[in-house]
């Protein structure tokens, strides 16, 4: 059975995208083309392991389709792969009336966005996410972009797909770590909005579409209030500041969802410290990460490095720290000014 999930744009724009959740979509996409806009010139980007699984097939079944491929991992997610992807591009003539279809997971659907958002001042975009993480996270929202060395996500853009195709099925590929890091920003939408996204029972590939379609709902319902993150869209990077300065400072060795599962925790004890919650969440946090299988301990990383790391985070204003924080269950804030040595005493407490 098909969902359909319209996203709104309470902007100027005025504009909507949907999200079709759709199980069996992707290998019959050839005879539904024109329902998408794919019926004309389609660039399909992936990454090598993508590639050999969806991507030549999915190339075949379309009309009039290219392939350009980027290596896999979140290393490669950085302008040199950008500049790859362009020369493609360009070799496979695409022109602004061309389309980019992201097939894979977050890297994948974050550079290929930004590629969209910018070749040729912006072409159209449409999102086919493979992994978990993408399917509820990156795919949804328009925030596209690359790392760079100071930092995670500092090159980007909004660019809204003009749809984004899901298909459950491509999950049963999906290796376990890649469906733990999926689910780290399950729990995470769990956590600020809606509680049912932690019951245990829900968290099987067996139940990925039910899954999926409660976890974009969130994201959608906070997107569609605050499109460009001027407010409650930081609501969303629960946990993120301390996962991406974890991923900086470990060149990546992190994963995104590891860091998102660690970070979640680390922002419990946070808002404990602070007197926001009692410690009887911060149990239930801990025991949610732990099951899960997401790290608990920061092993020999050091503190200091971490807090260095954070300075470079987009929601930190002037210098001063801001993380997004829980005042109880599905109630999260944002606290401004925190010290650094109250953050560091928390990692302190994670080794």
């Amino acid at each position: 059975m098909a969902e359909r999930i319209t996203v709104k744009q309470p902007d100027e724009t005025n504009r909507a995208y949907d999200i079709l959740i759709e199980s069996g979509l992707l290998q019959h996409l050839d005879s539904r083309a024109a329902e998408f806009g794919l019926e004309n010139h389609v660039v399909v980007i992936t990454n090598t392991t993508v590639r050999h699984l969806y991507g030549n097939a999915l190339v075949e079944r379309l009309p009039n389709a290219h392939l350009a491929v980027m290596n896999d991992g979140e290393q490669y997610k950085n302008l040199d792969t950008v500049h790859s992807l362009y020369d493609q591009c360009f070799a496979a003539k695409a022109d602004r009336h061309s389309t980019i279809i992201a097939l894979g997971g977050g890297v994948v659907g974050d550079t290929a966005g930004f590629v969209a958002a910018t070749y040729m001042r912006g072409i159209r975009l449409v999102q086919i996410p493979t992994s978990l993480l993408a399917m509820v996270d990156s795919s949804v929202g328009g925030k596209v972009g690359v790392d760079v060395p100071q930092g995670k996500n500092l090159v980007g853009a909004f660019k809204n797909p003009e749809t984004v195709l899901i298909d459950p099925v491509v999950l049963q590929t999906l290796p376990p770590e890649q469906w733990r890091c999926g689910m780290g920003e399950v729990i995470k939408h769990g956590f600020i909005a809606d509680e049912s996204l932690l019951d245990s029972a829900l968290h099987h590939v067996e139940r990925s579409a039910e899954l999926v379609r409660r976890a974009v709902q969130v994201k959608v319902d906070v997107v569609q209030q605050d499109p460009y993150e001027k407010g409650i869209r930081a609501y969303l990077n629960l946990g993120h500041t301390f996962g991406h300065a974890l991923e900086q400072v470990t060149q990546y060795k992190w994963m995104h969802g590891d860091g998102v599962g660690f970070g979640l925790l680390a922002a419990a004890k946070l808002s404990h410290k602070l007197g926001m919650i009692d410690e009887s969440l911060v149990q239930r946090v801990e025991k949610i990460v732990q099951d899960m299988g997401f790290p608990q301990s920061i092993g020999d990383l050091d503190p200091v490095a971490i807090w260095d790391a954070m300075s470079t985070d987009k929601k930190w204003k002037s210098g001063k720290s801001r993380f997004v924080l829980l005042n109880s269950m599905c109630q999260p804030t944002i606290v401004e000014g925190v010290e650094r040595d109250t953050v560091i005493g928390v990692l302190e407490s994670l080794r």
